[in-house]
């Protein structure tokens, strides 16, 4: 079962493989093909065109600059450059290791800016949080106390409505 699936896919793979050569190459042998039957079958050729097209532009007219495309003297004139290019690969790497450590503290004042504000808005929170404890417990507490006084009122009513009845008061 193996060999014959393998051999389907060798078939297939070659089927693909002259098909796509035909679709890349099928075109250009099409129009010299049909160029050919055309020259041959009848002398009718197209005229010449006659066109007053400018001349296409040179890389020379659209940018000077860009002729000159040697490496030997990129940026001789340029001092900075000139300086840069002298030094040696252990002075670049510790230019580099210098602007890392460098980018590092300043990443590291930011998140200890960062850090200690955090802790300032945490801390108002922390005292907000506590005021507002106060406030419920104070709330709490009068909130008991006139409960407390509520409920001795309507004893006081009721034993003041128990003596009304006996005295003769038959209420609304």
């Amino acid at each position: 079962m193996s060999r014959r699936s393998g051999a389907c896919l060798r078939c297939c793979l070659v089927i693909f493989a002259v098909v796509s050569a035909l679709a890349v190459c099928g075109p250009a042998l099409y129009w010299r093909f049909k160029k050919t039957i055309g020259n041959s079958g009848s002398k009718i050729s197209c005229p010449p065109c006659i066109c007053d097209c400018p001349p296409p532009l040179s890389l020379l007219k659209i940018a000077p600059g860009l002729a000159n495309l040697s490496v030997t003297d990129c940026g001789s004139d340029d001092p900075d450059l000139k300086r840069e290019m002298e030094k040696q690969f252990v002075d670049l790497l510790t230019e580099e290791l210098k602007l890392q450590e460098a980018v590092a503290e300043e990443h590291a004042h930011h998140m200890n800016v960062t850090f200690a504000e955090a802790k300032r808005v945490a801390s108002q929170y922390q005292r907000e949080a506590e005021k507002c404890n106060t406030a419920t417990e104070t709330c709490e507490e009068a909130r008991e106390q006139a409960e407390a006084l509520l409920i001795r009122e309507r004893k006081v009513t009721s034993l003041w409505e128990q003596r009304a009845r006996q005295l003769g008061w038959e209420g609304e």
